[in-house]
């Protein structure tokens, strides 16, 4: 089961593709980056490339679900707006490939990642490398070779944890 995690925003965007086997007792990030739009763009154009970014991933790594963490409304109601509206294209893209969506609220994916809904971006990241393979994802981006390492974004980090998340809940409820 391949699953595609998303850390929602059109400034950054998580990105992972996480992959769960029966055989295996540790999921494998198979793809991790951290996908940004210009500020001197337009806000549609960074819609279009967020699209088109997601478009590619979905081509690329072929996930059977998607991820995604539910939106967290802030103070700014013009970026919560942004936010949805990118949360629209991706959403658009991935069904319109047959994908099944789960949504996730920020608190489920500490408790799936951490084991406590309270947990801070610091726990998070902290457990990550202990419940996932790191080292064999790579950073694919358009013009890039495969098989590059970079490090990891705090975005990332987030993706990784929804991508997590859809695993446990999805995976398990199949069992």
């Amino acid at each position: 089961m391949k699953v595609l995690g998303i850390d929602p925003g059109y400034d950054r965007l998580g990105i992972a593709v996480v992959e769960k086997s029966d055989s295996r007792s540790k999921e494998i990030v198979l793809y991790s980056a951290c996908f940004t739009t210009s500020a001197k763009d337009d806000f549609y154009a960074r819609l279009v490339a967020v699209g088109n970014e997601i478009a590619r991933v979905l081509e690329l790594y072929k996930p059977e679900c998607l991820g995604i963490e539910s939106l967290f409304i802030t103070k700014n109601q013009k970026t919560a707006m942004h936010v949805a509206e990118t949360r629209g294209v991706i959403a658009y893209e991935s069904v319109k490939r047959g994908l099944s969506l789960y949504e996730y609220t920020p608190g489920q994916i500490k408790i799936a990642v951490t084991g406590h809904g309270a947990s801070d971006k610091s726990q998070v990241i902290k457990m990550i490398p202990l419940l996932v393979k790191l080292d064999e994802a790579t950073d694919v981006k358009p013009g890039s070779k495969p098989g590059k390492k970079t490090a990891k974004l705090d975005d990332e980090y987030d993706a990784i944890a929804v991508a997590l998340t859809c695993i446990a809940h999805e995976f398990n409820r199949k069992k």
